[in-house]
């Protein structure tokens, strides 16, 4: 038993941070954001907007264009590294919400990488023969995990939720084809939020230091997520027999525009095959391969029988990478 794609949903919240914006904000300027990102603006929750909500409502969207109703979801993984509160899961209040069966929630924090990983699991359930059915969501609301002064990070990210829903198949001519996961904790301190959890409870000394805001060692993450988005892909290929040629599209996670042309000069795989829609959305972590692959279907880019390769890279650092036949 295999598992495929079969409904897909995004979330963009409406109000929207250009660089102008940012340029009353911070020393910055649209041409020096524009110049090293590709970014021009990105999409801000409302005071009353939720990761949960927001991941409830593109998970809403995924399951009407499923065709299968509520009652039919067996799991729900929901991706995150801004969940609402520590506990409890994401996964559990998109349940409420949406009044999904009272069936497997859980959240999983693999940041960047966090939707791949969520299929990968929604994947092995399902190949298992343990469930049939399995909502995978990734929101992020990375607006309130960032600092507005500091200039470095504040320019990079923006909020927004994707969903699909994976089912299973017996067709051999669709589905997901394989997958490739990794990680290094070697590298914890490049990408991080310092305080908040166990290690550093929140405290006033932790809220004066900003401890609980982003912080990145940008050249650093540059260098290695261009070399390590590129090898996963390529090994994966490799161990699948399948040829770069044989690609269809590329949905790389939206970090940095010159970091996923990197990969794709790596790979010597043409640029225009990477579906690239950073400049409208920033980085929303585990939410942007989702949401690209929503706008790459509805502009007509993805098609029955495309093989569509996904990629990842991101703090802990995490990566990932997937190969799925439309």
């Amino acid at each position: 038993m295999n598992a495929k794609i079969i409904g897909i949903g995004k979330y963009i919240p409406e109000k929207v941070l250009t660089n102008h914006d940012l340029e009353k904000m911070v020393e910055t300027s649209d041409d020096w954001i524009t110049t090293r990102t590709g970014i021009k603006e990105r999409h801000i929750a409302a005071d009353n907007e939720t990761t949960s909500s927001m991941g409830a409502e593109a998970a809403k969207r995924a399951i009407e264009m499923s065709g299968l109703s509520p009652e039919d979801i067996d799991m729900t993984i929901f991706a995150s590294i801004t969940p609402d509160m520590p506990f409890p899961a994401s996964a559990c209040l998109v349940q409420d919400i949406l009044k999904l069966p009272k069936t497997a929630t859980v959240d999983i924090e693999a940041a960047c990488s966090g939707f791949i990983y969520g299929l990968s699991m929604a994947y092995a359930y399902i190949a298992s023969g343990i469930y049939k059915n399995v909502l995978v969501i990734a929101a992020e609301t990375m607006s309130r995990f960032v600092d507005w002064e500091d200039r470095n990070t504040c320019v990079l990210f923006g909020d927004g939720a994707g969903a699909a829903v994976v089912s299973a198949t017996d067709n051999p001519d669709e589905g997901f084809l394989g997958f490739k996961l990794g990680g290094d904790g070697f590298y914890k301190d490049f990408l991080y939020v310092p305080a908040g959890g166990s290690y550093r409870p929140a405290n006033m000394e932790t809220v004066e230091e900003g401890l609980h805001y982003i912080k990145m060692d940008g050249n650093a993450t540059f260098k290695v997520a261009v070399k390590t988005m590129a090898n996963v892909l390529d090994e994966l290929l490799i161990e699948k027999g399948i040829s770069k040629e044989a690609i269809s599209i590329v949905i790389p996670h939206q970090a940095n525009e010159r970091i996923d042309l990197a990969v794709a000069d790596r790979l010597k795989i043409p640029r225009e095959k990477f579906f690239l829609n950073l400049h409208k959305y920033g980085n929303t972590s585990a939410g942007t391969i989702p949401i690209a692959l929503c706008e790459a279907y509805e502009e007509g880019r993805i098609k029955k029988g495309d093989l569509v390769a996904f990629v990842a890279f991101g703090g802990g650092f995490t990566w990932g990478a997937s190969l799925l036949k439309w």
